[in-house]
């Protein structure tokens, strides 16, 4: 068969080659080619089904665990678990330049440390991940056990990312956590940057379109429905016109506040403990404690002089 098939049409890759080597339109691109080797999101990807399955194990990686083998089957999960995560930092590290004033063994070395700070910090994220599981099974009255929103619920899937990316957050690992994060937005649907610091007992039902932005607060025992957007009201500029970065613009939502389907909470603005904010409002205001939030109901005049002469 010919190369260009029944025709013999072959595309002119030496001038795509060219056009994209200098653009038509005289404009250089700004993109920087990456002068080093990039994190492997395959490899973190490997990495966060590891930390899964000893979270969770038997739900998650081999099967067949019993109480002979778990120590066993944990040890050499975190082992990996640890050396990936090292070579996956160090490379972080040099992506975005970190590295440029330290010599190769100094940023092996901070990378080493960041790692073992994290795995030292995952027995909270296991305890973080057990209340989210109580939170969904407690949440949801179509759950059939505890055991059926850890295998199958996109809340405990994300939330398995999330806390992990928090944490390497937290450590100010670069890159990664957004990395991790994203995997599970893909997976979800659900958008929680790693920056978002959210209690114990957290549960998204349904999931499909929630976003959660960096600086957001949310507190113990909340929950949120589909469609729910935690955002920023606006991005202040420095003098130069540039954004500023790392400013908390985003919503903080005390302890046992429930946000319905569709609801966009926007801004650095407290929702009081115990409110309930129903779907589809949008609030950019601080909410007392106890709040019910609901949208105005809207009646035409001839539904008016109808509802009054029901005595409504």
């Amino acid at each position: 068969m010919e190369r260009g098939g029944k025709n013999g049409a072959y595309p002119d890759i030496s001038k795509i080659i060219d056009c994209f080597i200098t653009p038509s339109n005289g404009k250089e691109r700004n993109i920087p080619l990456p002068d080093t080797d990039m994190p492997s999101s395959s490899e973190l990807a490997r990495m966060v089904e590891m930390i899964r399955a000893v979270i969770f194990p038997g739900f998650f990686g081999t099967g067949g665990i019993g109480a002979l083998s778990m120590r066993h089957h944990m040890a050499s999960g975190l082992d990996d678990i640890y050396r990936i995560l090292t070579e996956q930092i160090r490379l972080g590290m040099c992506f975005t330049g970190r590295d440029k004033a330290e010599s190769c063994d100094e940023c092996e070395k901070e990378a080493l440390g960041l790692a073992c700070s994290f795995m030292d910090r995952l027995p909270d994220v296991r305890n973080l991940l057990d209340s989210d599981v109580l939170a969904a099974y407690e949440g949801d009255p179509a759950a059939k056990s505890k055991a059926e929103t850890i295998f199958c619920y996109p809340s405990i899937h994300i939330m398995t990312n999330h806390r992990i990316a928090h944490e390497l957050y937290r450590l100010g690992v670069p890159v990664i956590p957004r990395i991790i994060s994203e995997m599970g937005h893909s997976r979800t649907g659900i958008d929680i940057h790693p920056g978002a610091a959210i209690g114990e007992e957290f549960f998204i039902d349904h999931g499909t379109g929630v976003v959660i932005g960096e600086t957001a607060v949310i507190g113990r025992h909340c929950q949120l429905y589909q469609g729910v957007t935690l955002g920023a009201l606006s991005f202040p500029k420095d003098a130069d016109g540039n954004p500023i970065k790392g400013l908390p613009r985003h919503p903080i939502l005390e302890d046992n506040v429930v946000v319905y389907a569709g609801a966009t909470i926007l801004g650095r603005i407290t929702i009081g403990a115990n409110s309930m904010i129903g779907g589809n409002v949008w609030i950019t205001g601080d909410v007392p404690k106890g709040s019910k939030v609901v949208q105005q109901r809207s009646t035409s005049p001839a539904q008016t002089d109808r509802m009054q002469a029901e005595g409504a």
